[in-house]
This record gives C-alpha cells, structure tokens and sequence, in this order.
C-alpha cells in the first residue's frame, strides 16, 4: 500500500524537477542569444564612466570615447615589475601580489604592455593593418576606442628575460603563460581573450591579455564558466555597484562631440618598426 502511493508523489517530484530543469535552460537560451554578435561598428559603450572599469564592455562594436584616459596611472615599477608602462593605482597592489607570487613559483612575470591611449592604440592597429591587412588585424587587434588597454586596468604580460608572447606558437604553454591560467584570477585578473572562443569574445586567443575586474568578480567569472565578455553582458541588467574607489571621478566628455574613429588603409607601400606597446591584441 505504501509503495504504491509513493509512485505518484515520485511521479510528481520528478515532473517538477524536469520543469525546473527546462526553465533553467530557457534562461540560459535567452541569456545567451542576448549577447551581441562580433560586428564591426563604432558604438559607444554604456558603461563608460571612470568608476565603471569593471563592468565596461569593449570589443569589435562597442568604444570608449577618444578623450577616456584615467588621471590616477600608476608606474607598473610600483607592483615590482618593469616600470615602463602604467595601470591605474588600484590596480597596484594585486598586482604587486601576483608578480611576487610568480617568482615565487618560478614564473618570473614582465609586462609588455599595459595602458595606451586611443591615440596609440590608433597607432597599434595601423601597424599591424600594415603587417597583415586590415582583414586579419581587425580579428587580432583592436581598433582605436575598442581596446581593453584605454581603461587602465589591462595588461599584456610576457615572460621575464623573454620575447614578445605573440612571438611564441603559444605562449600560454610557457611556465609564466601556464601559471597565468592557473592563477592569475585569484589577484583580480581574467584573460580576455582564452582559446576557441573568438566567436564570442570577437578577438583571436591572446593567453598573455588579462584585464583586472577585482579579486571578487575574478572568481565569480571564473566560477560562472563565461569568457570575461559573456559575463559583463550578462551583467549589464544588473544594478550597478557602488563605485569601487573612492578617487573622484573626472567629467566626462559628451559623447555626441565624438568623432568616428577613420580606418587606416590596409595598402600602405612600407611597413613601420612596431612600437613598444604594439601587442596585436584588445
């Protein structure tokens, strides 16, 4: 008698469990569809105020203004690292952490790059439009306004003593680029840009390009599975945070002031020595 009454309360628990499962999968459907496809435009990203660094979404479509330079950049010499580029000053100490944790393991860290303005990211995409094409550049580079780099918060590391990491067949094999994958999340810091999934982050795999959201959401993306521009898109209906550094934020520029960035012309006659900051990347 009891066994045959509990059939259909199984019966009903497994039906509410099936719907639960396939309301789950609705969301994730409409999540998904909802992230923009890799289109080339010049749109200005929403999240563009100086205390929004983390939460601000840049790729193939979506910019900050040309005027976007942060006023509190710090040497990257502060973090005990080579001093000839800056991020923010927040920045600062996870980073300080994460170099001296590098060494610790045998992984020695440098930067090759770090902040650039839009000015020179212009510079940067025109030559590697040059190198490779415009074609091929806009899949590894980003256009002035796009990249990561203007916000402060991002930076191209390579191996200490070492090349250039795009000179590499993957520098994220090298014992600096492997112990970034493994922990560099637990510092702040996220690859924009991680193997096979250009389709959704809009850029070629760049195991070297790590952006700083901050030790917290670092681990929330890293549990979430989401590349980094997944989860900022996701995050764009979310109530914003309160900022989370207490500097003043400068005025911002009004953005219908702004001009459209000009291509340069992928059939230049020479090819230029590439500046010191020209990662391909965002």
């Amino acid at each position: 008698m009891m066994g045959r009454m509990a059939t259909p309360r199984l019966r009903l628990l497994a039906l509410l469990v099936a719907c639960a499962l396939a309301t789950a999968l609705a969301a994730t459907v409409v999540s998904a569809s909802s992230l923009p496809s890799c289109k080339v435009a010049d749109t200005l990203t929403a999240q563009r105020s100086y205390a929004a660094w983390s939460r601000t979404v840049l790729d193939t479509r979506y910019r900050l203004p040309s005027t976007y330079r942060p006023v509190d950049l710090r040497s990257t010499a502060n973090a005990g690292l080579n001093g000839s580029n800056t991020v923010r000053s927040f920045v600062i100490a996870d980073l300080r952490a994460m170099a001296a944790a590098a060494r610790r393991a045998g992984a020695r860290l440098a930067v090759q790059s770090a902040f650039r303005s839009y000015a020179t990211q212009r510079s940067t995409f025109a030559y590697w439009t040059q190198v490779s094409g415009y074609a091929a550049a806009v899949r590894s580079s980003a256009r002035a306004g796009h990249s990561e780099h203007q916000l402060g918060t991002t930076i191209d590391f390579r191996s200490y003593g070492g090349s250039a990491p795009w000179y590499y067949s993957d520098w994220g094999k090298t014992k600096a680029g492997a112990w970034l994958r493994a922990n560099a999340w637990k510092y702040g810091f996220v690859m924009s840009y991680p193997k096979g999934k250009s389709s959704v982050t809009c850029y070629a795999y760049e195991p070297w390009h790590f952006r700083y959201v901050g030790r917290a959401k670092a681990s929330h993306v890293r549990a979430s599975g989401l590349t980094l521009r997944e989860y900022l898109w996701r995050e764009q209906s979310a109530p914003p945070p309160p900022p989370p550094t207490p500097s003043p934020t400068p005025a911002e520029p009004s953005p219908s002031s702004e001009p459209t960035p000009v291509e340069p012309s992928p059939s230049a006659a020479t090819t230029p020595e590439p500046p010191p900051e020209a990662s391909p990347g965002g």
